[in-house]
């Protein structure tokens, strides 16, 4: 506990610390289990290899090339729709820095288990470092608001999926409970992300019990850490629920963000369409909707695993095989897509870290302004 709070301190204290991940062993472990796990399934499905390697190498460049290009597009609209929310929060972001900070956070999503909130905590650690500490409310608001429209937008999805393929042929039972599982419990996550988003009497109360257990469990040694650490977070609460009013209050903003963000959607489901294409392979749009959204609710689950290697390809292979794609086809485009997906935005996102980390030491000092960067 004295060590949690020792960290908590200077992180607050010293807010220029460096947040740059470190790549370490168990960091370079779990992908190669992933990858193993991965193939291992895939030979129980009685699929060579060298089937998939030939399959690859008849694949078309072009339609997998445009594939490639969109998912650059993707991340654009994005990280658009975020700064629309974070601008109107007056936490001013240039189009080029919110998509350097927003691959910088997939590099770290990737390398760091917990995948779904460590770039977000990133982002609202750097904008605070450059913008002063009193923006970190209204960043976790942002955030907080974006990550509320990509889950309705991810429920929305689902069910027109499901829809779509109720048209085309028959679902198979456990499709359709999974299908059914992850709509409600998405819909349930997100009624009680928006109800504890604008109650601040909770959030006050839950700071008061974790800082009362700190006080019980350090037998008073830490009372001054403990009450600096409590008067800054309810400082951030207390910003961070005034922010999520003035969205209430002014939902043009949440407007404009989400036509954004369908925009990212769109861009999104084009990518393994066109993968399916270059491999000469016709694939239908609810296969397509409905496993891009249940393998997005998959990734968003912090198993701490890093590299989000194995799982979503497994789920990937797993479900296109069940709707009716041939084995083959099916892991072979599920590894095309995943080297646009997962290996060119972990690279991508390293260019967008190392950037970002040299240009302060590169510039002169006192000339770094966030929107020069």
């Amino acid at each position: 506990m004295s060590a949690f709070i020792v960290r908590c301190r200077k992180q607050m204290e010293y807010p220029t610390a460096s947040p740059k991940p470190k790549i370490t062993r168990k960091t370079l472990l779990f992908p190669l289990i992933g990858l193993v796990a991965f193939f291992a399934y895939i030979y129980v499905f009685r699929v060579d290899i060298p089937t998939i390697i030939a399959t690859a190498q008849r694949a078309d460049p072009l339609p997998y090339a445009l594939a490639a290009v969109l998912s650059l597009v993707e991340m654009f609209f994005f990280s658009v729709s975020w700064r629309v929310l974070a601008n109107f929060l007056l936490i001013k972001l240039s189009v080029i820095k919110s998509y350097l900070l927003v691959w910088y956070g997939i590099f770290v999503d990737i390398i760091v288990p917990a995948e779904s909130v460590s770039g977000e905590a990133l982002r609202v650690y750097l904008i605070a470092k450059e913008q002063g500490n009193n923006t970190r409310g209204r960043v976790i608001a942002s955030l907080v608001t974006h990550r509320i429209l990509g889950m309705g937008i991810n429920v929305a999805v689902l069910i027109l999926g499901m829809v779509l393929l109720f048209t085309e042929t028959q679902i198979s039972p456990l499709i359709f409970n999974l299908i059914l599982f992850l709509a409600v419990g998405i819909t349930i996550a997100l009624l009680l992300l928006i109800l504890f988003s604008f109650k601040e009497k909770w959030s006050l109360k839950g700071i008061d019990w974790l800082i009362r257990l700190g006080r019980f469990l350090s037998r008073g040694k830490w009372h001054w850490q403990l009450t600096k650490i409590k008067e800054d977070a309810c400082r951030i609460a207390k910003s961070f629920h005034h922010s999520m009013k003035e969205f209430k209050h002014n939902p043009k903003a949440l407007v404009f963000s989400l036509f954004y963000l369908m925009l990212t959607w769109i861009f999104s489901l084009s990518i393994p369409y066109l993968v399916f294409i270059s491999l000469g392979s016709s694939v239908s749009w609810s296969v397509i909707l409905l496993t891009s959204a249940i393998v997005l609710a998959v990734k968003s689950i912090p198993l701490g695993i890093p590299f989000e290697v194995g799982i979503p390809e497994i789920t990937m292979t797993t479900l296109y095989t069940s709707l009716g794609v041939s084995a083959g086809i099916s892991a072979t485009a599920t590894i095309l897509i995943r080297l646009i997906t997962l290996w060119l935005r972990f690279f991508i996102g390293f260019v967008a870290q190392q950037w970002l980390e040299l240009k302060p030491v590169l510039a002169p000092a006192g000339n770094i302004t966030v929107e020069e960067a």
